[in-house]
């Protein structure tokens, strides 16, 4: 495995990790508990909406960057990566 595929792998784990977060950071849009917890965290101000839309922008951004390596993995790993790791050992 080359120093670019394990970039590779590294960013597709780290944008894996931080678009779940950032997802988990959207408020709910219903009655049940993520209303609760996403009244209490966000007041009714107006740097709430300027929040939520740098918020959305920056899931976007890493929902692009987990989509490029994903892509980008199936031309570099045609075979698959657990048959790149049994053939090493």
């Amino acid at each position: 495995m080359g120093p670019f595929q394990i970039l590779l792998f590294i960013g597709w784990a780290l944008s894996t990790l931080a678009l779940i977060a950032l997802i988990l950071m959207h408020s709910g849009k219903g009655t049940g508990v993520s209303d609760m917890i996403a009244s209490s965290l966000y007041n009714a101000s107006a740097a709430t909406g300027v929040m939520e839309r740098n918020l959305d922008r920056l899931t976007v951004i890493v929902a692009c960057v987990f989509a490029a390596c994903i892509v980008l993995a199936m031309f570099f790993f045609p075979q698959g990566f657990v048959d790149i790791l049994s053939v090493g050992a």
